[in-house]
């Protein structure tokens, strides 16, 4: 059974046998598929090794893939050991060979890992794509380290199929305060005036440092040991996908692929072999169903952190006139 929480703790820790109406959810893949309609908007219990080699190949649009770090791991009783730098190079290479077929030829991929594996991934990564940036963002959490530097950063690589690729970068322009607003002829010079204050839409950079990790009082945490936060995989999905485009992460973990693609509009497709991880993403993605927020973008922006007054506000007021709006239809 789950442990007891306290009322605050939002955590989804839901066991196997309390989530069997989501483990029905889920499917499994034994055929060769000839097209996504099977598989779109579902999540796969299987070995990504052996489901991609039936999915069809072109299919998808964007892949979000969040492979082990090359650390020794414990997920849900399933330990994944540090390997030696060729043998984890050789596992790089044959999940990335795997999971190559199934990109368009416009398509764009994503690859998140530590700095360390981050020297392999993004070796590997250019033996089959066009590498186009490396992002680093901020874990606001991190552990010290008696002998070492305290390890607060994790990597993401970006790379194409081809040089036709999406990229819409108005989607992920930062909402930053003006602290000294400048004006031309009395008029705002490249920011905005508004009741709030003042504020300037700018191009994000490769170094993320707005990022939140998943925490025991929000929605969108569960106790998935590696999760990544709705915010981080919302900027790169607004980034390098339009709606109703497919979505595929070959390590789905706790679901925050296929949770934020649902909320934005996306179609998705995660693969991940473990049952308990499988529960928490059904769980997350009909949890969605009446909650479409994604902590730290609001009304179309990204926020800076720190500004969640403000978030809060237009949140609450963006769900109170959602639920009017039910109210009245069903009047």
């Amino acid at each position: 059974m789950t442990s007891e929480k306290t009322g605050r703790n939002k955590t989804i820790n839901t066991s196997v046998k309390e989530g069997a109406i989501y483990l029905e959810r889920c499917i499994s893949v034994k055929e060769k598929q000839d097209s996504l309609d099977l598989v779109m908007d579902k999540t796969i219990l299987g070995d990504s090794m052996q489901v991609c080699a039936l999915l069809p190949e072109n299919s998808v649009d964007l892949i979000i893939a969040d492979p082990p770090y090359n650390l020794t791991k414990t997920f849900n009783g399933t330990t994944f050991s540090k390997k030696k730098a060729a043998d984890y190079e050789t596992y790089t290479r044959e999940w990335i060979s795997v999971v190559k077929p199934l990109l368009k030829e416009s398509g764009s991929i994503y690859v998140c890992c530590d700095w360390e594996s981050s020297l392999i991934i993004g070796k590997v990564l250019a033996e089959f794509f066009h590498v186009r940036n490396r992002i680093t963002w901020q874990r606001e959490k991190g552990r010290g380290a008696k002998a070492n530097w305290k390890n607060g950063m994790e990597d993401i690589w970006y790379a194409t199929n081809s040089d036709q690729f999406t990229f819409h970068l108005d989607a992920v322009k930062i909402r930053k305060k003006v602290i000294a607003p400048y004006r031309v002829d009395g008029k705002p010079k490249d920011w905005m005036e508004s009741a709030e204050g003042n504020y300037r839409d700018t191009c994000p950079s490769n170094f993320w440092d707005d990022i939140t990790i998943p925490f025991w009082s929000m929605a969108e945490n569960t106790a998935h040991p590696t999760q990544k936060s709705e915010k981080l995989i919302a900027k790169i999905m607004l980034a390098s996908s339009s709606e109703g485009d497919v979505v595929f992460d070959p390590f789905l973990g706790s679901g925050t692929t296929s949770v934020v693609a649902k909320k934005l509009g996306r179609h998705y497709v995660g693969v991940e072999q473990d049952l308990k991880y499988c529960i928490w993403s059904e769980q997350r993605l009909a949890m969605a169903e009446n909650d479409p927020n994604i902590q730290g973008y609001v009304d179309g922006v990204f926020w800076e952190r720190n500004s969640l007054p403000m978030q809060k506000s237009r949140s609450n007021a963006s769900q109170s006139r959602k639920r009017n709006d039910k109210k009245s239809k069903k009047a």
